[in-house]
């Protein structure tokens, strides 16, 4: 069982036990941990100890960043925000698929693909020579299920297994940066109808560290009464965690549902929200994500 896991069967303990408090003995018994593994093994993960981390992730929490979310979106799509969330945030390129291309369904392409292990559980990463073209968690169904849904996205490309290459690249996804200068820069290629490609373009001016509504979403698009089908193209995202579809939440606060599983949603909410530098609120940077 990795960090990731162990976190994850936490909160699932917290979803049945909230009411009771629970505290730091009951929390180490649901990762199977000592008190202070546990303690340690968390902080390590999070940045932050288990009961800051958790607060995080209350409804209260959630509610207060939507009363503050018009100004905050605003910014982040005009300019950037600055804010104490982990310093993360990636500067993507996102490049679309020609017509030709999404109809031919990748023949003639090469691509790269592996497992790695990312803070939040195995992933299935893959590349072109344009870049990074699909992201996503391996769930219960393992990693066969998840190279099928490869394949259904490029069904006529030539698929080669490179590990190495792919744990390279998911270190540069994941890392965590103390300045705006050293910022990972990605390109990303990937499949879209020009509504989807509007939506991914939004989600990636939303910074680390905040959150956003459909509605808000839809807004930021000109598109105001379009919120389901701003769902719809934030649930098709091929590029898990890259374009950040995990920062949308519902207009009541609730974080709502993820592809890749509502439990790991609140962990990367969380784990964004967070920095040891940002709870005495002395680092502050400028986040921005582009989209070309």
């Amino acid at each position: 069982m990795n960090d990731y896991e162990r976190v994850a069967n936490v909160i699932r303990f917290l979803d049945r036990h909230h009411t009771e408090q629970p505290d730091l003995h009951q929390l180490a018994s649901a990762a199977g941990l000592s008190p202070f593994h546990f303690h340690r093994l968390f902080s390590a993960w999070a940045g932050v100890t288990p009961k800051d981390f958790l607060q995080c992730l209350t409804l209260e929490h959630v509610k207060h960043l939507l009363r503050n979310g018009d100004n905050v979106f605003d910014a982040a799509l005009n300019a950037g925000l600055s804010g104490p969330g982990r310093l993360h945030d990636l500067c993507v390129t996102l490049e679309a698929a020609s017509p030709g291309e999404m109809k031919n369904g990748g023949a003639g392409m090469q691509i790269e693909y592996g497992f790695a292990e990312t803070p939040f559980g195995q992933a299935l990463i893959a590349e072109t020579k344009r870049g990074i073209c699909h992201l996503s968690f391996v769930d219960g169904h393992g990693r066969n299920s998840a190279r099928n849904l490869l394949t259904s996205q490029w069904p006529n490309a030539k698929l080669n297994r490179n590990d190495a290459r792919i744990a390279e690249l998911s270190a540069k996804i994941f890392t965590q940066v103390r300045d705006r200068a050293s910022r990972p820069t990605l390109r990303a290629f990937v499949r879209g109808t020009p509504f989807q490609l509007r939506v991914w373009r939004a989600l990636l001016r939303v910074p680390s560290g905040s959150l956003t509504t459909y509605g808000r979403l839809a807004q930021a698009i000109g598109q105001s009464q379009a919120a389901r089908a701003v769902g719809s193209a934030v649930g098709a995202n091929p590029i898990a965690f890259i374009i950040p579809c995990h920062r949308v939440i519902r207009e009541t606060g609730a974080l709502g549902n993820y592809h890749w599983d509502p439990i790991r949603k609140r962990a990367i909410v969380g784990w964004e929200l967070l920095s040891p530098n940002s709870i005495g609120g002395e680092e502050t940077d400028r986040i921005r994500a582009t989209a070309a």
